[in-house]
């Protein structure tokens, strides 16, 4: 498993902006995706060795200054360059923003209230673990047929909620529900390592967890993907009733009191408009698609 999630985080930002979108000239001839290391240094006003020595892991603690000005050079979003500064923070490895806090697992009355507002919407709440907490009757809909909310072996009523990444990574179902599961599954290893990781010492025990029982589906995608996944997308879904679906996700943070995540899906064509209406039993159009 990768120890050095900050240099990780760098190089695949740098092969993702294109000289063009950094102002720079495209040459004819360009082995590297994105950004020459020379390119970044230069845009960053920091020496090509000390962007190397950054991306291999031989310097981990650069200042605030240069964390910023490569933010700038690679274009990052606020969200990408509190990442950043966060990754910076925690290089030592004994760092957690978390302080080892419990994970949440009560929801708010209020929050209850939002989410009965969002039916017959499918969306349900996460923790940082990425623990289904609380979900529509639209989302039990959804996500029940194809396990997505079964309960862990032994679990029972009494025990830890439904864990989405648990499913994605060590269900068989879930390769047959997702057609693209490949990325599903790297989103589920990004939101896991966004923020402390392995500092967290309740991530750290289900990351020993996915490692015995996922296997390399599991510890190839921690050395390899950078912990922020996408707040937003297009996710594929085959549903036993409804068929194939597209679905518009839409990830809303709450309160860091809260520490919990609303996860929103939404059809992303007419025909998933329809299929869902009609799991829902609601009259056509009470899910309007929301192009993707």
């Amino acid at each position: 498993m990768s120890d050095n999630e900050l240099g990780m985080f760098l190089r695949h930002r740098r092969e993702s902006v294109t000289p063009a979108e950094a102002g720079l000239p495209t040459g004819p001839r360009r082995r590297t995706p994105g950004l020459r290391r020379a390119e970044l240094a230069t845009l960053a006003g920091v020496s090509v060795e000390y962007v190397t020595r950054l991306e291999q892991g031989r310097d981990r603690h650069p200042s605030a200054q240069v964390l910023s000005a490569l933010a700038d050079a690679l274009r990052l979003t606020p969200t990408e360059r509190v990442h950043l500064h966060r990754l910076a923070k925690g290089a030592d490895g004994n760092f957690s923003c978390m302080g080892g806090v419990q994970p949440t697992r009560t929801v708010r009355p209020a929050v209850r209230a939002l989410l009965e507002r969002l039916e017959p919407t499918p969306a349900v709440l996460l923790n940082r673990m990425a623990e289904q907490l609380a979900w529509t009757s639209g989302y039990e809909r959804l996500a029940g047929p194809v396990g997505a909310l079964d309960t862990a072996p032994g679990g029972g009523p009494d025990g830890p909620p439904p864990n989405l990444a648990r499913f994605v990574l060590t269900d068989e179902r879930a390769r047959t529900a997702y057609p693209d599961w490949d990325r599903v599954a790297d989103e589920q290893v990004a939101a896991l390592k966004q923020g402390p990781f392995r500092s967290d010492p309740h991530i750290a025990a289900l990351a020993d967890e996915l490692t015995v029982t996922a296997g390399a589906a599991f510890t190839d995608r921690v050395a390899t993907v950078p912990g922020l996944p996408r707040p937003s997308g297009v996710v594929r879904l085959v549903h036993p009733e409804a068929g194939e679906l597209r679905l518009a996700h839409e990830t809303l943070d709450l309160s860091a009191d809260d520490d919990l995540r609303l996860s929103v899906l939404l059809p992303a064509d007419d025909a998933s408009s329809a299929a869902l209406d009609r799991l829902t039993g609601r009259r056509p159009g009470m899910l309007r698609a929301v192009p993707a």
